[in-house]
């Protein structure tokens, strides 16, 4: 894991350049099927990160949100996705991140988000996590009533399942609207105690789970499954087992 780590943080610490160059520069941004927004920046950045890949580990496959997969040939699988967070992005906020994941027989292994507008760079193994080579740890909250707990794609939640969400902003004792990958990070370094998250992508969840578990938590999906690529996108990431298991009750 450790040859694996030192290639794939020196590949995204020179894509990470490309991510700055083009922020708050006013790209042009195009929308793809799902309405997603899509910029050359992260067509740029995933190619850089894939051809990076592909040079180190030519027999393993390759998962990005912007181009077809490239299969492996062996157990080993990279996921990428290049700026988790476009809209935040293109709206010049720096909360989006560079999310690379390697998959051994489809379980998450390694883990390593980059936040380019904020030089913070997390890595985790499902053991250990860090963020800037400083060891992360989660916070010791058991109960909801004192948790800082931050709702995902909170808007979405609301049109799609309204009940939820009536109980999701009445609980813990603060709670906060937010997306994408950082409320996460912010999770793996004891500032946030829960997240609750909807409609992701492989892409958007699997490179999180070695770095949440490695740094004490859990993060599972609504059922309290473990995740993998064929989950249905929804995420729960909690500090401790105590926490996790009221909010899978009230997730129900």
């Amino acid at each position: 894991m450790q040859a694996f780590l030192e290639t794939i943080l020196k590949i995204t610490d020179q894509a990470e350049v490309i991510a700055k160059q083009h922020f708050r520069q006013g790209l042009d941004v195009i929308h793809k099927a799902d309405k997603s927004p899509v910029t050359v920046a992260d067509q740029a950045t995933e190619e850089f990160i894939r051809e990076g890949l592909h040079e180190a580990f030519p027999n393993h496959g390759i998962i990005g949100e912007e181009f077809a997969q490239k299969h492996a040939d062996g157990p080993y699988q990279w996921i990428i996705d290049p700026i988790d967070g476009t809209r935040a992005f293109i709206s010049g906020m720096p909360l989006f991140g560079t999310l690379v994941g390697l998959l051994k027989d489809d379980e998450a292994v390694l883990g390593v988000v980059r936040m380019p507008g904020l030089g913070e760079v997390y890595t985790g193994d499902g053991v250990l996590a860090d963020m800037n080579g400083a060891p992360l740890e989660v916070s010791s909250t058991e109960d909801l009533r004192e948790a800082m707990l931050y709702i995902n794609e909170a808007d979405k939640i609301m049109g799609d399942a309204p009940d939820v969400f009536t109980r999701l902003n009445s609980a813990a004792h603060d709670r906060r609207f937010s997306y994408d990958c950082y409320p996460h990070m912010l999770l793996a370094g004891g500032h946030v105690d829960a997240c609750v998250d909807y409609d992701l992508k492989p892409y958007d969840y699997l490179p999180l789970v070695p770095i949440v578990e490695g740094a004490g938590g859990l993060i599972t999906d609504w059922n309290g499954e473990k995740l993998g690529l064929n989950s249905d996108g929804r995420v729960v990431s909690a500090a401790t087992p105590a926490l996790h298991a009221q909010l899978l009750d009230l997730l129900a």
